[in-house]
């Protein structure tokens, strides 16, 4: 086993994850892994790009279907999407989500507070 290039800084967590699903919303459709390699700026071996996807499917981040002998993948949703869900996982994570909220709201800027005040009556008025 290789150790880490200690010049070399270590990337931010999520980071590579970032990076493969800019790439695929790039892509503007289903692509393979080796397209997603051949695409990012590092220099990534195809193992650990499979790996990014692979974790990123298990997060619902990402979808795949089977073409020919491999598969494809797709952004699971848009950027305000994928936002979203992180923040659902985050509450399901939590055991009490009002302490939660509540303090996600009162945090939040008085623009975005109030954004979000229109945005839970325009839902309020679709019911």
């Amino acid at each position: 086993m290789t150790k880490p290039d200690p010049r070399r800084p270590r990337r931010a967590q999520g980071a590579l994850e970032t990076q493969v699903l800019a790439a695929l919303h790039e892509a503007g459709g289903p692509v393979t892994a080796g397209w997603v390699q051949d695409h990012l700026a590092a220099d990534l071996a195809y193992t650990t790009v499979m790996t990014v996807l692979a974790r990123l499917l298990a997060k619902d981040a990402v979808t795949r279907r089977r073409e020919g002998r491999s598969f494809v993948w797709l952004p699971a949703a848009d950027g305000a999407g994928l936002a979203a869900l992180k923040m659902h996982k985050v509450l399901d994570g939590e055991r009490d989500r009002r302490a939660v909220l509540a303090s996600f709201v009162t945090a939040l800027p008085e623009d975005d507070e109030q954004l979000l005040r229109e945005l839970l009556d325009q839902v309020g008025d679709e019911d």
